[in-house]
């Protein structure tokens, strides 16, 4: 059931998006609906479905009374970055389950630890604002908890979903990884979302699944080398990631975040293909790192 709304969702974020600024009238999406999902479509489940796109993505649909054709607001397309990925990732499962077979050993893609498991369950609780019971097991703990979650809004990282959630327990938000959950489910309770809350915002100074937790972000600067300097300026580290210097075979970026210690292990990742400028704290928490690395294959 969750499974379909979601999909049924992303089908009408992307038959719109297709249709462009001039959107489709009731009609035709229902018709387009009927050959989809081989059921009519209600204008009372039409709306249904409205509220619950904008309530999710973020993204208003729009009628235009002079054509009665609706379409996507382009003020919401123009906020939606962060739902793009999103959008992209159900829409191409939605294509490989109808194809399984007429695409099968064309198409390969990675799997997400838990994400298929707790991921659907997860976003309805958030449209219906439900509480949520979670046994969770952290990597440096050998026994898990249970923990009653208000889940705010979901991330993807590094091939791993997370719940960010008030926990009730904590008394603070929290981010939880999926593949993490040993268990889900509702508690019958529900809860009320902040006005203010923006998850782009809470992570706005992060690198990955990580909140600042009190830590100020610094000025960053990075020198790449070869290809990783074209690299770095199609797939930046960071949003806030912009180029300052071009030379001779390398590159220099300047970031503005929280350095984590996730953070510092993705530029360990990156070895000799780029060099920490700036701040002096950076620089020596990865040089630290790479002599640990280099310990551990000497005599």
């Amino acid at each position: 059931m969750v499974s379909h709304l979601v999909d049924t969702y992303i089908w009408l974020i992307q038959t719109l998006t297709d249709a462009g600024p001039a959107g489709l009238p009731l009609g035709r999406i229902a018709r387009l609906y009927r050959d989809r999902f081989g059921k009519e479509y209600p204008r009372r489940t039409f709306n249904n479905h409205r509220a619950a796109v904008a309530e999710l993505f973020g993204v208003e649909i729009v009628c235009d009374r002079s054509t009665n054709a609706y379409s996507l607001d382009e003020c919401a397309i123009d906020r939606r970055q962060a739902v793009d990925w999103l959008v992209n990732t159900f829409s191409v499962n939605s294509l490989l389950a109808l194809g399984k077979e007429r695409l099968s050993g064309r198409v390969s893609v990675e799997d997400i630890p838990s994400g298929h498991k707790y991921l659907t369950r997860t976003m309805e609780a958030m449209m219906e604002r439900k509480e949520l019971l979670i046994e969770y097991r952290k990597y440096s703990r050998d026994e898990s908890e249970r923990l009653h979650i208000h889940p705010y809004g979901v991330k993807e990282f590094a091939k791993r979903w997370y719940i960010v959630a008030w926990c009730v327990e904590r008394a603070a938000l929290r981010v939880y990884g999926m593949d993490r959950i040993r268990s889900l489910e509702e508690t019958g309770g529900t809860f009320r979302l902040p006005k203010d809350f923006d998850l782009q915002e809470q992570f706005v100074f992060s690198y990955g699944p990580y909140l600042p937790e009190g830590r100020k972000p610094e000025l960053v600067r990075l020198k790449a080398f070869g290809t990783e300097a074209a690299f770095l300026q199609d797939l930046p580290i960071h949003p806030s990631q912009a180029l300052v210097e071009r030379g001779d075979g390398f590159s220099v970026f300047r970031l503005y975040l929280v350095p984590t210690e996730n953070f510092v292990m993705e530029l360990c990742r990156r070895g000799p293909r780029i060099e920490v400028l700036e701040p002096a704290s950076l620089r020596a928490a990865v040089r630290d790192e790479l002599k640990k690395t280099i310990a551990l294959y000497e005599p």
